[in-house]
């Protein structure tokens, strides 16, 4: 599916926001006290929800749940003045406890709503995994495929607490995922793909 060019211009901003809150000057992982050092300071960086969106959107990184997929694969699409509300989401996509209290603050402002949908398709789009990783290894596409892995692997994500197995009995299938998000889609005025 092809990515608009509003994120395909934020999302190496986001990822290369993640990476340099990763490690420190010796090499040391950080990222997880880095974000939550960003978070206390939620109320400076909500004045940048539209100028620079990837650089608030990485206190949310690990607090996104993906439950429609084909959802989240059709806001990739979309502009930036296309989006739904945000409201409509809440079937596609969930937040932990910590990222909800996050997203009432945030929720308040003008482009607050605005701002959760770019955040929710960021984080998708850095958990993704990577179009090369159905290759089966041809190709030079072993390093890409790597670090797609590591990112979607949830080796960076701070959740606040580990998603259990119970996370996992709760999902749903592919093909009910991908039979609910066209059921979605459909409702919010988009083509239903055959």
């Amino acid at each position: 599916m092809s990515m608009s060019a509003f994120f395909r211009a934020l999302r190496m901003s986001y990822q290369s926001e993640i990476d340099d809150l990763t490690f420190d000057s010796e090499g040391r992982d950080v990222l997880r006290k880095r974000l939550l050092e960003k978070r206390s300071q939620i109320g400076f960086l909500s004045q940048m929800l539209e100028s620079n969106p990837e650089m608030v959107a990485v206190v949310f990184h690990g607090g996104f749940h993906f439950e429609l997929p084909a959802v989240m694969e059709q806001l990739l699409t979309l502009e930036s003045d296309e989006f739904p509300d945000w409201d409509s989401l809440s079937d596609a996509v969930q937040l932990t406890p910590w990222a909800k209290d996050l997203a009432i603050t945030l929720l308040k402002e003008p482009q607050g709503t605005w701002f959760m949908t770019v955040a929710a398709v960021l984080e998708y789009l850095y958990q993704r995994p990577s179009p090369h990783h159905q290759d089966n290894g041809h190709g030079n596409d072993g390093a890409h495929h790597d670090e797609h892995t590591q990112h979607s692997s949830g080796r960076h994500l701070d959740h606040g607490h580990d998603f259990d197995a119970d996370d996992e009995r709760h999902q749903q299938p592919d093909h009910e995922h991908e039979e609910a998000g066209a059921d979605w889609l459909e409702d919010q005025g988009f083509d239903r793909k055959d």
